[in-house]
């Protein structure tokens, strides 16, 4: 018997190597305990996160040059103000009183290490604060007493948009712009002809809706630059609630690529005082943006395709075309509605008016406009006459993206800007602060170190504070003086000695060649922290495959990258790589596979596995798994359906599997509008996953929230019903009630996702019923 076992075996390692690389690991297979679980477990976000000390999360610029910011180590929470001219900074408040006095008047006993505030205001001896959806005010002296500021009626349920002078607050009504002044609570109805799907600032994409509007205070405080949505005719969207009893029907306006009807709006402008609408003199156009799939690309309530001149008399704004080919920049009169085209731009794919921002820049003061393009294959600053309509000259030239604009001084003519790419040697995604004269010239670098910057400017323009970090470096944050560059004070050094002892490891960075053997290719990858390089690994790869951002997301510093590290605990290899069609390295590299959505970069993906696999031999390239969510739950099913004897086990969440089925300004700007041909056939075919189903031979698990107003149900189920009538074995989860984020099932779902990957890639034997700790953040 044991000669008889040992020829079985080595049978079956045989055809490991030559044909079934994953029946290699069922051969032994292992038993994971709760144990080896409960490891992975120490490197998800919510136990990483709080094991770095003194590292800077967020700035906040004060008046009086200077700015308040939040650190955190073993002893919890720790809210300090810095003054820019001395680089001296203190405590902002006592926190033991301050917790004692804000849980006074909320009757509630609060932890001084853990105060959660968002929000400070410090004036004239007094506190001003938020914290959760409660604001409060607080003598500093002493500190002996907090008052709740009362809830105006109605402000849960109508979200505002407060104006500059802070003394009022913009919300919608009934499908009617309404204002609130903040001290006394008096509201004043200012538009009246809102109907039904016809309302005023109306927060409705499709993918995203809600009840905050959309619109810009003008500098003044006086007027309202917001649109009027027409949504009668678009086609609606549907979910059902799982619940005992009747359900509950969600409907709301949600168009698809190709459809006849789809969001207008007709911009206005709303005088307050007199509640005067001026519409623009503009036809009705598609509710698009010229950067991202939403009016407000921050989600903060702002329209960014519109800017107000300093005196509040005139606007310009920034149309775009439905194929977003063609974009027109036009300046528009507030008080008349008089509109007039000054100059515009055509592209043979998408236009884009930034990276991390609407980089496009309204000179009212100088009759000038900054503008973004990408017509010498990189993302380039022009100044434009608005008098003639006529390029003056470029700002910035050469290769290197411009990522974000952040100052302009009006009287040296200077900009300060976030860019990529425009420093040899360094990895191209690492942000670097420059500044350069609006007349052109030799931009000049603020931030030179080798790192990722991430910068917070003051309002003035005079300083600039910096948080430089790499994935394998923590951060050092500085304040700095915005001129020279020069460091003023050094604001912190993240520690990470708590962090490494756990056993915490960076994860390594890599350069790998692209699909055409030419083209660097960047990413990240995580290893077990007991790895043996004697052993072989199987391999994940985490994918999001753009076009909007990449797998990677970031190549600054981050504890945990998600679960990339937990995954790696449990015996693999995980990777994020960055590939072609992703932004931050050229038009080429970015618009690559425009009108081939189902591209997915997968081409990029497996020319980079293949050369680690050749580089690092404790990669099992017979043993190639693959995760994501949304475009990387699509780009996950893609994989395996169109790359089956390269990716093995597949974990697609919430992915939009057919672009038909997704919000049309997606699909419409990444694909091409919609052709339909003799016979059925559409350009959108060779991106639509369920008409590969038939060629599935791996194992693959569709997940989906059943209430996801995003990536809507039916994306997923399409798939599932053409994988039945393929007759092809796959698995699925259906997640009542929730969201495409999937709330309380989070946990659940990445449970069940390791166990998957270890079962069917490792062929290893997951733990029974283990639970991760509900997510801290809900």
């Amino acid at each position: 018997m044991k000669s008889s076992w040992r020829a079985l075996s080595l049978s079956i390692s045989a055809a490991c190597v030559v044909a079934l690389p994953v029946l290699c690991a069922t051969a032994h297979p292992r038993q994971l305990t709760a144990g080896d679980y409960a490891r992975a477990e120490q490197f998800m976000p919510y136990d990483t996160t709080p094991l770095v000390d003194d590292e800077v999360e967020s700035v906040h610029w004060l008046p009086g040059d200077r700015f308040w910011y939040l650190e955190h180590d073993a002893r919890g929470d720790h809210y300090r103000v810095m003054d820019a001219r001395s680089g001296q900074s203190a405590a902002a408040f006592n926190r033991a009183k301050l917790a004692a006095a804000l849980g006074n008047a909320i009757n509630t006993v609060l932890d001084p290490a853990r105060l959660g505030i968002t929000a400070i205001q410090i004036s004239h001896g007094h506190l001003a604060l938020t914290r959760g959806s409660k604001h409060f005010t607080c003598q500093l002296s002493g500190m002996g007493r907090c008052v709740l500021a009362p809830q105006p009626r109605g402000s849960s349920r109508e979200p505002g948009i407060l104006s500059p002078n802070g003394k009022l607050l913009a919300f919608i009504r009934g499908w009617n712009l309404w204002v609130r002044t903040v001290a006394s609570g008096r509201e004043r109805q200012l538009t009246f002809d809102g109907i039904k799907n016809f309302g005023y600032a109306t927060h409705n994409a499709g993918w995203i809706h809600g009840a905050r509007p959309v619109l810009d205070w003008s500098p003044n405080s006086r007027e309202i630059a917001t649109y009027q949505q027409d949504q009668r005719k678009v086609g609606d969207m549907y979910l059902v609630s799982a619940v005992v009893g009747h359900p509950r029907l969600e409907k709301w306006k949600y168009p698809l690529p190709g459809d006849r009807h789809v969001f207008l709006i007709e911009p206005v402008v709303i005088h307050v005082a007199s509640r005067t609408v001026v519409r623009l003199h503009l036809p009705p156009e598609q509710r698009l943006s010229s950067l991202c799939d939403e009016l407000s690309c921050g989600n903060t309530g702002r329209w960014d395709d519109l800017q107000w001149a300093g005196d509040s008399r005139t606007l310009a704004l920034v149309s775009t075309s439905r194929d977003r080919r063609h974009e027109w920049f036009r300046i528009a009169d507030a008080r008349t509605g008089a509109v007039r085209t000054v100059f515009e731009e055509s592209v043979s794919t998408y236009y884009h008016s930034g990276i991390g921002a609407v980089d496009w820049r309204y000179l009212a003061h100088s009759d000038q406009a900054l503008w973004y393009s990408e017509r010498n294959n990189w993302g380039n600053l022009y100044l434009y006459s608005l008098a003639t309509g006529r390029l003056e000259h470029p700002v910035t030239t050469g290769k290197g993206d411009v990522t974000q604009v952040l100052h302009i001084d009006r009287a040296s003519g200077e900009v300060w800007f976030r860019a990529v790419g425009r420093t040899p040697g360094i990895n191209p995604y690492y942000e670097q602060l420059w500044k350069v004269n609006l007349q052109g010239g030799t931009p000049t670098l603020l931030t030179p170190q080798d790192c990722d910057n991430v910068v917070t400017m003051s309002p003035d323009g005079r300083y600039f504070v910096d948080s430089c970090s790499t994935p394998r470096r923590a951060p050092v944050t500085t304040l700095r003086d915005a001129d020279t560059g020069r460091i003023i004070a050094t604001v912190a050094r993240a520690r990470l000695k708590r962090l490494r002892a756990i056993g915490w490891r960076p994860p390594q960075q890599i350069v790998v060649k692209g699909r055409d053997g030419r083209t660097n290719l960047y990413g990240l990858l995580f290893k077990p922290t007991d790895f043996d390089p004697h052993k072989r690994y199987p391999l994940i790869d985490y994918i999001y495959p753009g076009p909007q951002v990449g797998s990677v997301s970031t190549f600054r510093f981050e504890p945990s990258r998600f679960d990339d590290q937990s995954l790696a605990e449990l015996g693999f290899i995980v990777v994020a790589i960055d590939g072609m069609g992703t932004p931050y390295r050229s038009a080429r590299f970015h618009h690559l596979w425009y009108g081939d959505m189902g591209d997915n970069t997968l081409p990029d993906q497996i020319a980079a596995i293949r050369e680690l696999a050749r580089r690092y031999p404790w990669i099992d390239l017979g043993r190639v798994g693959i995760w994501g969510h949304s475009g990387g739950g699509d780009a996950t099913a893609d994989a395996l359906l169109r790359y089956p004897d390269f990716f093995k086990v597949g974990w697609a969440e919430s992915g939009n599997q057919d672009n038909r089925d997704y919000e049309n300004d997606w699909g419409e700007k990444y694909q091409g509008l919609l052709v339909r041909a003799a016979g059925g056939r559409t350009n959108y075919d060779n991106q639509a996953n369920e008409l590969l189903a038939a060629q599935l031979r791996g194992h693959l698990m569709l997940t989906y929230g059943t209430l996801d107003d995003n990536v809507p149900p039916e994306n997923t189920e399409i798939l599932i019903q053409a994988l039945i009538k393929a007759n092809r074995d796959f698995d699925m989860i259906a997640i009542p009630n929730v969201r495409h984020d999937y709330g309380y099932a989070t946990p659940y779902v990445t449970v069940r996702r390791w166990d998957y990957f270890v079962r069917h890639l490792a062929g290893n034997i997951p733990p029974a019923h283990f639970a991760l700790r509900p997510w801290p953040w809900g």
